[in-house]
């Protein structure tokens, strides 16, 4: 993962500014007693925080200022500039907020401060169980207690870690560029401060909506005062001879991740199948650490559905570039010990396999309560399912998009994180829609691309910049509306078509 550099850069805040050097709604870097910070204009307020983002260490100078935020041009995190608070994923932490004080025509930075304020929740049900700890239930609980709810709330994990950066298990830490102390989210102590209840290696085996309780794998039964279904989704498996062998894998957790790692150091040859982005992702990873990768994909082209057909060849050549081989309109038939067969009869060589083909809605839970599902559970705007006091977020929610008209279900980090937070807020009589434009990112070698909003493959697409030199946007439009931007080498611009479909306006039109 790339980080902000640490080294001290512009004025030297300690020793004043002029504040005529700093134009209204402009930001400008500096530092003060051995610290990066951020200092922001809005008419005559001035404003000082941490220069650097809390999820990946972003340069927030290089981001987006929108009314009295400031948002990340890496993953489009958003901090509010009068506290320093992380008000939007990615970012789960605050960064610092430092005073201001202006003497005549210059001002100073004089030190840290605490402008946050204790809040209130406009309710609180006697208390909360989140069903699944991935990253909208992990955003849920941290947010309940930023509210300032009070009550008990538990997190039920089937996995055996506390929440984690999944995104990293296909990225950085499976290339073997992070390690594994920047996985969790939060160290263990976090929830005991909080008063957060974890119970990990622990499933819900079913809900009973008239009794308010969820009863556990281990026998025990839990009562709640609202439920968030957070339960995410499992990969797609393959159906095919060979597809339970010792050297299959897939990826969704930190288990799959080490799993994979551990055979990548013995392994000479891997087979990825499923030309997506976790496949793709992993390819790139694979390489890195110098194992021969081979790609195969049903479609002719990668990703051409989701991000166009000049996106997705610049992608396969970037990978090719890097010695990955496409085997592009084929499908596996059946894995041997050593080999991956073709549908047209090829034979790849692979000591190691990993299945990239999708992932599946865990909506069985929901079914059985009788919550309503379709393609995913249903829910409104607030996030509300039909079942009153149970809410869903993350990977199997089905919502009303209010750009497309469409119901849609996102699988991406972001979204669920955003989701946990604004079902958060909503459990505690918030009544905040959602209606955060999706967004995304994704790294292929030296190819980062980041991607705002929802279209779909019958949208018209354009190309605005040079996608060979990685600077460009790719532009999906639908009945003459922009639905989606994905950038390479355009971070700012990316954040602007952001906030132009948060506030429905065109593309450009701010």
């Amino acid at each position: 993962m790339a980080e902000a550099s640490n080294e001290l850069e512009g004025a030297d805040f300690e020793k004043g500014c002029k504040i005529d050097n700093l134009a209204d709604g402009r930001m400008l870097l500096g530092h003060a007693f051995g610290e990066r910070v951020l200092v922001a204009r809005r008419g005559a307020e001035l404003f000082a925080i941490g220069a650097t983002c809390t999820h990946y260490g972003g340069p927030l100078v290089k981001g987006l200022m929108v009314d009295r935020t400031v948002r990340c041009p890496w993953h489009h995190a958003c901090f509010d500039l009068r506290t320093g608070e992380a008000i939007a994923a990615p970012a789960l932490n605050d960064t610092s907020c430092w005073k201001i004080q202006k003497r005549g025509k210059r001002f100073y930075v004089t030190g840290k401060t605490d402008n946050k304020q204790a809040r209130k929740p406009r309710s609180s049900p006697a208390s909360v169980v989140i069903v699944g700890a991935g990253a909208a239930g992990g955003a849920a609980a941290e947010m309940l207690r930023r509210e300032g709810y009070a009550g008990p709330v538990t997190l039920i994990s089937a996995d055996e870690f506390l929440p984690y950066d999944r995104p990293n298990l296909s990225k950085d830490y499976l290339a073997g560029a992070a390690p594994e102390e920047w996985i969790p989210l939060w160290p263990p102590d976090f929830y005991r401060e909080q008063k957060i209840d974890t119970l990990t290696r622990t499933e819900v085996k079913a809900i009973d909506p008239q009794r308010k309780q969820v009863t556990l794998s281990d026998g025990r039964s839990l009562h709640y005062g609202a439920l968030l279904l957070a339960t995410g989704a499992e990969p797609v498996r393959l159906a095919i001879p060979g597809n339970d062998l010792p050297h299959v894998c897939y990826l969704r957790t930190l288990a799959d991740s080490r799993r994979i790692i551990d055979k990548a150091k013995n392994a000479k040859r891997a087979v990825v199948i499923g030309a997506s982005f976790i496949g793709l992702e992993v390819a790139a990873s694979l390489r890195e650490r110098k194992v021969e990768v081979a790609v195969v994909g049903k479609d002719p082209q990668p990703l051409e559905k989701i991000l166009g057909r000049e996106l997705g060849n610049l992608i396969r050549e970037t990978h090719e570039a890097h010695d990955v081989r496409f085997y592009l309109g084929r499908t596996p038939v059946a894995i041997d010990d050593r080999h991956v067969q073709l549908d047209d009869g090829t034979r790849l060589e692979g000591d190691l396999v990993v299945v990239g083909i999708g992932v599946r809605p865990n909506t069985g839970l929901a079914e059985k309560a009788g919550i309503a599902t379709e393609r995913g559970v249903l829910v409104n705007e607030y996030l509300e399912t039909s079942v009153p006091e149970i809410f869903a977020a993350g990977d199997i929610a089905l919502w009303p998009d209010v750009r497309t008209g469409r119901k849609i279900r996102v699988e991406h980090w972001v979204v669920a994180q955003r989701q946990g937070q604004t079902a958060a807020r909503n459990i505690l009589g918030a009544h905040e829609r959602f209606a955060a434009p999706p967004f995304f990112w994704s790294n292929h070698f030296d190819l980062h691309i980041r991607y705002v909003g929802h279209g779909s493959g019958d949208d018209q697409v354009s190309v605005s910049g040079d996608l060979k030199g990685k600077d460009a946007s790719v532009i999906f439009r639908a009945g003459g509306r922009v639905t989606a931007v994905a950038s390479i080498g355009r971070d700012h611009e990316n954040l602007e078509a952001d906030v132009a479909l948060e506030r429905g306006n065109e593309f450009g039109a701010l």
